[in-house]
């Protein structure tokens, strides 16, 4: 018997996402329901990161305070984050085409890369700053800085607050929830160090507060890099075994080998698989197919393609 193509989507997926057409060459309408997370929770972070931006520039300049000026830049790129994964929020979420059939889900990841990545570029810049202030260190108003650190301490809380619920769900709302959190870290240094300087004199104390807030940045961002990158490189989800799927596959009745099997992340909480299995037995394809299905609900995945095949193709196409 001639090797025979069936696609999951003859179910429900199991994210309640509709299966699409029965010959399963249609994704276009499932990726177009795909919801991006925490859109409303991006929009009240965006005003108010952008209305306190300016007023810590000006407080920053004023109190001669590298630390609230690296905090001003990484409220900054905050702006540039939070706008873009608004949008990115938006436009992901349009339906696909004929030669975009996932639509425009993976610009979620994009975003997420170029939010990370702008972040360990500023911090690069920070630290450079912060090591000729630690050569030469120059003089501040360390109550000016207390008062702007303290507003930018309670605008960050209440902008991490937002997206919270969101970041663990969406890399694109992750990557701006760092970027919040980043800040949130630059104002608690910013408050430490106007404390040294005013009742200490430790000057010297703000070039190190910005380093130590730029360092723990840097690794939220290189993770939040790493990950998109193993998403754009369709790597298999740091969650899943692709041994123990291979292994629930193998164990349905009727399939004697499987091969070809692929495993990746299409976006935040879609996961996608592929599959050819040899199955002998044409009356138990059906049968087959529903156990690989619900065996893949299991571990979370929600599209499933499985090419079955009466004996493996390889045997069969000659060498070229």
């Amino acid at each position: 018997m001639s090797a025979v193509r069936a696609q999951a989507d003859c179910v429900q997926l199991a994210n309640g996402r509709p299966g699409g057409a029965a010959d399963g060459h249609d994704h276009g309408d499932g990726a177009s329901h795909h919801h991006a997370p925490g859109t409303t929770g991006l929009k009240a972070a965006l005003g108010l990161t952008l209305a306190f931006f300016f007023a810590e520039v000006v407080g920053g300049w004023m109190a001669n305070s590298l630390a609230l000026l690296a905090d001003a830049g990484h409220m900054l790129t905050d702006v540039g984050a939070l706008g873009l994964s608004l949008f990115v929020a938006w436009f992901s979420r349009q339906p696909g085409t004929s030669s975009k059939t996932f639509g425009y889900l993976r610009w979620e990841i994009l975003a997420a890369f170029l939010n990370g990545s702008v972040l360990l570029l500023v911090s690069v810049g920070i630290v450079w700053e912060a090591v000729g202030r630690l050569r030469h260190p120059e003089p501040l108003q360390s109550g000016l800085m207390l008062l702007v650190a303290a507003g930018g301490l309670v605008v960050n809380l209440i902008a991490a607050r937002l997206l919270h619920a969101g970041a663990s769900s969406s890399l694109n709302v992750r990557g701006a929830y760092l970027h919040v959190l980043g800040d949130l870290l630059g104002s608690v240094a910013a408050i430490l160090a106007g404390l040294a300087v005013r009742y200490k004199g430790w000057v010297i104390a703000d070039p190190i507060a910005s380093i130590v807030m730029t360092l723990l940045i840097v690794r939220g961002a290189w993770s939040l890099v790493r990950e998109s990158v193993d998403v754009l490189l369709e790597a298999v989800p740091p969650h899943i075994s692709l041994e123990a799927v291979r292994a629930a596959i193998a164990a349905v009745p009727g399939v004697c080998s499987v091969h070809d099997l692929h495993v990746w992340t299409v976006t935040s909480g879609m996961v996608a698989m592929s599959v050819h299995v040899v199955a002998p037995e044409p009356a138990r394809h059906q049968e087959a197919l529903e156990q690989i299905h619900a065996a893949m609900a299991r571990f979370g995945i929600g599209h499933v393609t499985v090419q079955v095949e009466g004996r493996e193709l390889a045997d069969c196409i000659p060498d070229r």
